[in-house]
């Protein structure tokens, strides 16, 4: 054919696939959606009074709640059943490339090899182990699909091996709220023992004695963490004995063992505060001795060597905290010796320690850096790293006697690696590197860079980009920008199987590392967080602009994607700025800030409030409602969206979003799309199979690409 008859004949081809894509939009947009009943409730607080038409929809027990929830989820595959031969068709090919017969790296604790696998066309994991070498018979410890078969959402965790290795304490939850039963299994005999402990965060720890355990409850309505209870071997869990209760509600409390195996720990915290006590192993019926008692603003964490205790801490001014020492006995902040004092530019972030080294993990310029230290410093170094947009980490090290440190490295466009790396002789040993299975993967084909864009207020604000050489930036390019930017909470850019279905049909990925994480160090997240959470937002959209300005993508081609607080993140960025984007993913989001702040029997409201600030404080409250996406909804058109939750969700409740979506139907001006997908079988981390969680992104993945006409 003609070159030039051919490249019309594409073009043609193009246009008529473009009208046909049009014009399914066009006959979606007259389905008629669900319209929620309004049923006005004034609240009111600081004299101001706020108008909920939907507060209705946070009773789950009232059937017109679920039966509004079910129509929204029949709106949504009324829309979308369309996409449903694609959506299965994206689901195989990114579970085709995930290697179903996959395990772990194994690692030694107490003469055992501690292994995780999966089988083939199964869905959760198998934890086994192997005594003193891995030619030993394998002991199944617990089968996931086993014990899942009865339930529709299954997790266990919290697994804790007595020392005698002989039992084994796990938790078990079966709705997805985070609410664990905690059982024991004799590993010898494969019997589970009588004992159930329910409403638990599922980890518990083991005294010397191989028949004490302690543990952590919850409140039953606000689901804190805020009792330590001691368990017997043998005896009901109705006679455990309550060992410390934290009665301060804007805390949480847990329990762990020391590496050094020598101590248990109750920790309490708050997002300022932290406090510790401790007690020998080996003495559990001993009394807790206070640590360093709790100071507003005073944050620590201890780890145990030798004689003495090292407390990673801000104390006196060290906004990205520095490492001190402190003896066994005198253990009080008046006490703690300077080990590594504080840098301007470098966070220092943890701590693991070794018989004959100790390893720091922190963070420069937004990059992870690992530097090995000799105790008897004879000698010091990092771990050499070549790019922007990596992630590097610690792993799991529970072998304190060892030169051999074992860590994690991936990238945007380079697989998951765990190396054994030798402290001493500076060999590394690659033991796993992830496969990429498919034959159609090469690291090559992956273009992976960082760049900066300038926010309003002047501040330099870095992206993490990825996408596939053959992809050419234009106007006409699709971008999917993702953001999180709360709690300090650092999203390092990293590799991912299933976002190349994005990036294999010319979507660029791109990871805005906005304030209110801990990219650029502390102060970055205290420039994100209480009367300067918007920087959050208006870092999010000058981000935006920036990527239009410089033709990365325009706004009939940019998209913006977040989770939880990241939800809250899009809700915030559809009601300032709805023009940039054609569509919008609000996963899980928390959209009802003022309400939720308000109401303390809410889970995790009240260990919140130094994060979002008080709102019975009128300061915080007025900032609040200032950027709460649920009540700063107007009538203005919005970018297509979907919105997603789970009915049992702990985190973020299903009402938030659901009322979100109904006010949003009742505000906007525009024809686009808003669909709102509801799991009615699950909670805030959505499925709990190894697949049946890439069903949902298999969701979301198709709702973009359909918005960019290229479902095939």
């Amino acid at each position: 054919m003609n070159p030039f008859v051919q490249k019309q004949a594409v073009l043609l081809l193009s246009i008529t696939f473009a009208i046909s894509c049009q014009n399914q939009k066009n006959s979606m947009t007259k389905i008629k959606s669900p319209v929620a009943k309004k049923n006005p409730q004034k609240l009111e607080k600081h004299g101001d009074v706020r108008t909920d038409n939907y507060y209705w929809l946070n009773d789950r027990e009232n059937k017109a709640v679920i039966d509004y929830l079910e129509e929204e989820n029949s709106y949504y595959a009324q829309l979308t059943g369309h996409t449903k031969d694609f959506q299965e068709t994206l689901f195989e090919e990114m579970k085709a490339r995930i290697k179903e017969d996959d395990y772990s790296v194994p690692y030694k604790n107490d003469g055992y090899w501690y292994i995780t696998r999966y089988e083939t066309g199964k869905e959760y994991p198998i934890y086994s182990r192997k005594k003193e070498t891995l030619d030993a018979d394998e002991e199944i410890m617990f089968n996931g699909n086993e014990l899942a078969k009865d339930h529709e959402y299954f997790s266990i965790g919290g697994i804790s091996i007595s020392p005698d290795n002989t039992m084994a304490a796990f938790g078990v939850d079966t709705v997805s709220r985070r609410q664990y039963t905690i059982q024991i299994k004799n590993l010898k005999t494969g019997k589970i023992y009588d004992d159930k402990i329910d409403n638990t965060t599922g980890g518990s720890v083991w005294a010397d004695d191989n028949k004490t355990l302690f543990y952590t409850k919850k409140d039953p309505v606000t689901l804190r963490s805020d009792k330590i209870y001691k368990h017997t071997l043998g005896t009901p869990p109705s006679s455990d004995e309550l060992i410390f209760h934290e009665k301060d509600d804007t805390f949480g409390t847990f329990v762990y063992k020391t590496k050094s195996k020598k101590y248990i720990v109750i920790g309490s915290y708050s997002t300022l505060t932290s406090e510790y006590q401790i007690l020998n192993a080996n003495d559990p019926n001993g009394t807790f001795r206070m640590f360093s008692p709790r100071t507003r603003g005073l944050e620590y964490s201890i780890s145990h060597y030798g004689d003495n205790f090292y407390v990673l801490t801000n104390k006196d001014g060290a906004t990205n905290f520095k490492l001190m020492k402190a003896g066994e006995d005198k253990t009080s902040a008046e006490h703690w010796e300077e080990f590594i004092s504080h840098r301007e530019n470098v966070l220092l972030e943890d701590i693991d320690i070794f018989k004959e080294y100790y390893v720091l993990s922190e963070r420069e310029n937004g990059l992870n850096r690992i530097k090995i230290n000799r105790w008897d410093e004879s000698d010091s170094y990092y771990l050499p790293f070549d790019n922007e947009t990596y992630t590097a980490y610690v792993s799991t090290n529970p072998d304190f006697d060892t030169e051999i440190l074992r860590y994690g490295y991936n990238s945007m466009a380079t697989p998951s690696s765990v190396i054994d790396f030798n402290m001493k002789t500076r060999e590394k040993d690659i033991k796993k590197e992830q496969e990429v299975l498919g034959g159609k993967f090469n690291k090559e084909n992956y273009v992976e860079k960082r760049i900066w864009a300038i926010a309003r207020d002047g501040v330099k604000v870095p992206m993490s980009i990825v996408y596939h050489k053959n992809t050419l930036l234009s106007p006409e390019t699709p971008l999917l920008q993702y953001a999180y930017g709360s709690y300090g909470a650092t999203i390092d850019p990293y590799f991912s199987t299933v976002r190349l279905s994005l990036l294999d049909r010319g979507f660029v990925y791109a990871l805005a590392h906005v304030r209110g994480g801990q990219y650029l160090g502390r102060p970055w997240y205290e420039d994100g967080k209480l009367l300067n959470k918007k920087n959050t937002f208006t870092d999010f959209v000058d981000c935006s602009k920036y990527l239009i300005e410089k033709k990365y993508t325009s706004a009939d081609h940019l998209y913006a994607m977040g989770g939880s607080a990241g939800g809250l993140l899009m809700g915030a960025i559809v009601n300032m700025a709805p023009e940039l984007y054609n569509g919008v993913v609000a996963q899980v989001p928390f959209v009802d800030v003022v309400t939720t702040m308000l109401d303390d029997s809410i889970p995790l409201t009240t260990g919140e409030y130094d994060e979002w600030g008080n709102p019975n404080e009128k300061q915080y409250y007025e900032y609040m409602k200032s950027y709460s996406p649920y009540d700063n909804v107007k009538k203005q058109a919005y970018p297509n969206m979907l919105v997603t939750t789970g009915l049992h969700d702990s985190q973020v409740q299903y009402f938030e979003p659901a009322k979100w979506v109904a006010k949003l139907r009742d505000m906007k001006t525009d024809t686009n799309l808003l669909l709102f997908d509801i799991n009615m079988d699950a909670g805030h981390g959505g499925a709990s199979g190894r697949f049946e969680s890439l069903k949902e992104v298999a969701k979301e993945y198709t709702f973009l690409l359909d918005l960019e006409c290229k479902i095939e």
